[in-house]
């Protein structure tokens, strides 16, 4: 039997009209879109653009946003405290980019949590898939609330000291009654101004 032979790479798709979107996936703070949101923690928007070099939006990339509760937990087997997880709380939404590349999630202020022997800060993680990629690209968006917290989480310490405000949301003012954060996210540019992204 003969090895397969390599195959060439393709962009990531399929890639799915707005219609594949339905109200509310973006939405991580209530389970259902007709829920009621949580009433734990703070509740937050968050938005952005995102851009190729040259600032040139993608247009109908997805987003996945996923994040512990206010608390720091998630409703998943392998937190151990997942039982004591926000029962109203999601965690997860998926977000599509319009013409400009913007994007926007509702979700809560995220808790910070114990990872093994060390403490996370408070952050969401987030997958961008877009025409032209051959893979999912991953990201980790922190808060400037937590400047001591930042400081001492291990993946953000991974990040060059010069880089590492590329990962730190913006605030953004007030809509809805409540705080919005901006992360705008460059695919390609130069090191100062490109996202930096995790290999998974």
């Amino acid at each position: 039997m003969t090895a397969p032979l390599p195959t060439s790479a393709h962009t990531i798709g399929p890639f799915f009209p707005q219609t594949f979107f339905r109200i509310g996936d973006n939405d991580l703070a209530r389970m259902t879109a007709d829920a009621p949101p949580t009433a734990r923690g703070e509740r937050i928007l968050l938005r952005g653009r995102l851009m190729r070099e040259g600032g040139v939006p993608c247009v109908n990339a997805i987003l996945e946003a996923w994040q512990a509760d206010a608390a720091g937990r998630f409703r998943h087997p392998a937190d151990p405290e997942a039982a004591l997880a926000d029962p109203d709380f999601l965690g997860w939404g998926r977000a599509w980019t319009d013409a400009d590349g913007a994007y926007e999630f509702r979700t809560l202020m995220p808790g910070g949590f114990a990872e093994g022997n060390q403490r996370r800060a408070p952050h969401i993680d987030l997958w961008v898939m877009a025409s032209g990629l051959m893979r999912q690209l991953a990201t980790t968006i922190y808060f400037a609330d937590f400047a001591a917290e930042n400081t001492a989480d291990p993946v953000l310490a991974l990040v060059p000291p010069e880089r590492r405000a590329r990962l730190v949301a913006v605030a953004d003012g007030e809509a809805e009654g409540m705080r919005v954060f901006r992360f705008d996210l460059l695919l390609r540019g130069a090191p100062e101004a490109e996202t930096p992204f995790f290999v998974e």
